[in-house]
C-alpha cells in the first residue's frame, strides 16, 4: 500500500511534539500520506483502545478505507528522574496498526469508560490553559508526571480486570475461546489481576513490560508487534487498558490475518 492510499491517521498520545499542529499531521507529512487527514487523541494509557475504536468506526461507516492508528509516547520528556516513584516505571515507544474493512474479523465488541473524579491522582499538573508554563510551575516541577500510587493501583486492578471480564461475559467467551489477553503494560500485579479475573492461563497473556516499561499509548500495539508471528486469522483477543483520567476499557478483537506471513 502506498502512503497516498492512507485516508485517516489517528495518533493516541499524551506527549505530542507540540500542542498544535497535531502529531498525526506531522506523521502524515513525514510518511508522505498526502491525502490523509488526522488528529490526536488523548486518553493516557487507554489512548490506543480509544483510538482503535474511533478508527474502526470510520472504516465501518465508509469514511475511510485505510485508517492508521498510532500509539506513541515519549514519556522520558515528562519524567522527573529524581522521583523514584515514577521514573523507573515509564519508557518511550511508538507503534501503529492499519485498519481495513473485513466482514468476518475486526472489533467485535468493546466497552470504554472514563471518570474525571480520578484526574488528580495521575496527571501532569501544568502546561495547559489552567496552569500555563511559568517560572513558578517549572520550579514546582509541575510539568512532570504526578502519580498518587495507591488510589491509582487500586482503581487499575479493579477496573481493568472487571471490564475485561464484562466484555468476555457479554460475548459468552470462556478462557478456552480467547487466544490472547493483551493488557496494558503498567504493572505486573495489575496484569496478573486481570489474568485471574478472565480465567486465562499465564501462557495466554502478552507481557513485555520487562523490555519497554510503561510506554503509555504504545504498550498494546507493541505487544501485538512482538507476538505478530504467533497470531492467526480468527484468533480472539481481549485488549485491556487503564490510564490517567481515569480512563479504562476492553476490546474484543478478532484478528484478521496470519501473522507468520508478515513477521
Amino acid at each position: 500500500m502506498a502512503p497516498e492510499d492512507i485516508d485517516i491517521i489517528i495518533c493516541a498520545t499524551v506527549t505530542p511534539d507540540m500542542l498544535f499542529p497535531s502529531t498525526a499531521n506531522l506523521i502524515g507529512h513525514k510518511a508522505g500520506a498526502t491525502k490523509a487527514w488526522g488528529f490526536d487523541l488523548s486518553a493516557a494509557c487507554s489512548g490506543f483502545l480509544f483510538a482503535l475504536k474511533t478508527g474502526a468506526q470510520f472504516v465501518e461507516n465508509g469514511s475511510g478505507k485505510n485508517v492508521v492508528v498510532v500509539g506513541a509516547d515519549k514519556m522520558s520528556s515528562i519524567i522527573d528522574y529524581t522521583d523514584r516513584t515514577t521514573c523507573v516505571l515509564f519508557g518511550d515507544g511508538a507503534c501503529a496498526v492499519l485498519l481495513q474493512q473485513d466482514d468476518e474479523c475486526g472489533i467485535m465488541d468493546s466497552q470504554l469508560y472514563s471518570d474525571g473524579a480520578g484526574g488528580d491522582f495521575l496527571c501532569m499538573p501544568a502546561g495547559g490553559s489552567l496552569r500555563p508554563a511559568s517560572h513558578d510551575t517549572v520550579d514546582a516541577k509541575q510539568h512532570f508526571i504526578y502519580q498518587d500510587g495507591q488510589p491509582v493501583f487500586k482503581a487499575a486492578v479493579t477496573n481493568m480486570a472487571d471490564v475485561s471480564f464484562e466484555v468476555m461475559e457479554r460475548n459468552q467467551l470462556t478462557a478456552d475461546d480467547v487466544a490472547w489477553l493483551v493488557p496494558h503494560q503498567a504493572n505486573l500485579r495489575i496484569i496478573d489481576a486481570t489474568q485471574r479475573r478472565t480465567g486465562l492461563p499465564h501462557e495466554k497473556v502478552m507481557i513485555n513490560i520487562q523490555k519497554y516499561g510503561n510506554t503509555t499509548a504504545a504498550t498494546i500495539p507493541l505487544c501485538l508487534y512482538d507476538w505478530e508471528s504467533q497470531l492467526k486469522r480468527g484468533d480472539n483477543l481481549i485488549l485491556a487498558a487503564f490510564g490517567g483520567g481515569f480512563t479504562w476499557g476492553a476490546v474484543y478483537l478478532k484478528w484478521a490475518y496470519d501473522g507468520n506471513k508478515y513477521a
